[in-house]
């Protein structure tokens, strides 16, 4: 399938000297250890350096912020201006912010321009004195750089470059109403550039509604995760996951393993369970405070911690380098989701394991997965752990007492429960004559008359008469106690 303005990907063995970088930029490359650019960063490069909208999608871990990132800053210095917001870099999350911006940093350590970030779950005053001291390259999530627009204490009106990075999640997260009231507040005449990991029809209903005839930079089938992922599935039932994980942690000997979990509560619970198993643990989810995620997430990079349990908040914006193992401790109903999770590992070069545990319900959701990606996940068993070997024993049913069995005598051995332990039975209400004894019974004559039964008269009731109803009813209704004639 071709695409209007796509660049296709080309083979050309280069180097970042022939992009057109400055020297400071391809100096801060260099001391970073890469020598050749990526495909993404081949093709986009170029592109954004004249000026041109760019719609870009590659594998997660290919080097895209590089691709984005490098030409940026070499514009930046092409145009030397005043301290104001020039460029505009929307992420979905607060780690993929942090992410961004340290690596923009990076690239540009050699050359004049400052950066700041800004997200939510911090104070708003460190960000404010930030945006004081003036900046060129702001590194935003979308809900609190709209908070700071309400409070105006940023100034967006001088953006000539907006970057709209994993916009495919930004869409997944709701944000859409929050990225068209940016879209709103900057200049009508800017660079536009939107970068992704998969190439939805949503997203490509978002970039044709700002972008103006961009160059399409798509460097692999979209969808599709990094070849040196090596995937492999466990079956495995709910029951047996956290045992199985435990011991392919300790057995496998496996210093760092990104684990994914679908909710909050369930990331705590297994982090939890780890430590007990006596492996370093902890989770990092969209409950915990900012500090405790960056804390947790700079742990794990600095190999304090063997397991960093996750929700997909985690999924995008996680840059481990080298990181060997990824677990789907639960498999993502978006098949999307589990593309990006496992491109947490083999990126830039580097080769790694995706490893799904997988129970019986969730069958069809590994079927959509192979679907999406055109191929099959290995089943591999593991020994003593099969699912098949998974029974529930049925469960004993209580013994039915028999009706025609009596109740056994009460012995000295039988003591009565404690009033507060005894059940407490309602007792069936009886008729007075329930205990009466019982009449002979009576032949029934078909030709006598029905009797009516007339009850006892009560002690000091007078039968209310006809000769006595004139006086009686007007002193009931409030009358005179005797009418006179």
């Amino acid at each position: 399938m071709s695409f209007p303005g796509r660049i296709q990907e080309r083979t050309i063995n280069t180097s970042f000297e022939g992009l057109g970088l400055r020297a400071e930029l391809l100096r801060a490359v260099a001391e970073q250890g890469y020598t050749q650019p990526t495909p993404i960063q081949l093709q986009a490069i170029p592109v954004i350096l004249q000026g041109r909208d760019v719609l870009g999608a590659a594998q997660t871990g290919t080097g895209k912020t590089a691709g984005f990132a490098l030409p940026i800053l070499e514009l930046l210095a092409r145009k030397p201006a005043p301290r104001a917001v020039r460029v505009l870099i929307l992420t979905p999350t607060r780690e993929l912010a942090a992410q961004v911006h340290e690596d923009t940093r990076t690239y540009g350590r050699h050359v004049n321009f400052r950066s700041t970030l800004v997200y939510g779950g911090v104070g708003m005053q460190p960000q404010v004195d930030a945006l004081r001291r003036g900046v060129d390259i702001l590194v935003a999530t979308p809900g609190r750089l709209l908070d700071h627009s309400r409070q105006k204490t940023v100034d967006l009106s001088h953006v000539e470059i907006l970057v709209l990075d994993e916009a495919d999640r930004m869409l997944d997260m709701g944000f859409i109403h929050d990225i068209r009231r940016v879209l709103a507040l900057l200049p009508r005449e800017r660079q536009n550039l939107l970068f992704s990991a998969t190439f939805s029809d949503e997203i490509r209903a978002l970039a044709g509604s700002f972008l103006r005839h961009p160059a399409t930079v798509e460097v692999a089938r979209r969808n599709t995760p990094a070849e040196l992922v090596a995937q492999v599935a466990h079956a495995a039932e709910r029951e047996v996951k956290r045992a199985l994980l435990a011991h392919l942690v300790k057995t496998g000997d496996w210093q760092q393993v990104l684990v994914f979990c679908k909710t909050k509560h369930g990331a705590n619970r297994l982090a939890a369970q780890l430590l007990r198993d006596g492996i370093e643990a902890d989770a990092i989810h969209g409950n915990k405070s900012q500090n405790a995620r960056t804390r947790a997430l700079k742990n794990f990079k600095a190999g304090e911690l063997r397991v960093l349990v996750a929700t997909d908040i985690a999924a995008r914006g996680l840059d481990i380098e080298e990181l060997p193992h990824v677990v789907n401790y639960d498999l993502p109903h978006v098949p999307e989701d589990y593309v990006h999770r496992i491109g947490r590992t083999g990126r830039a070069g580097a080769s790694g394991e995706a490893v799904s545990l997988v129970a019986a319900e969730e069958r069809p959701l590994l079927a959509a997965i192979e679907r999406l990606m055109g191929r099959k996940v290995e089943m591999r068993a593991v020994e003593g752990f099969d699912a098949r070997a998974v029974v529930r024993e049925p469960q004993p049913r209580p013994a039915q007492p028999n009706p025609q069995q009596r109740a056994p005598h009460r012995t000295q051995s039988h003591k009565p429960a404690p009033p507060h332990h005894r059940p407490q039975h309602p007792k069936p209400r009886t008729h007075p004559q329930a205990h009466a004894p019982k009449q002979p019974p009576q032949r029934s004559n078909p030709d006598a008359q029905p009797q009516l039964q007339v009850p006892e008269p009560v002690p000091g009731y007078r039968p209310l008469t006809a000769h006595s109803m004139p006086q009686k009813v007007p002193a009931l209704l409030g009358g005179n106690r005797q009418r006179k004639h």
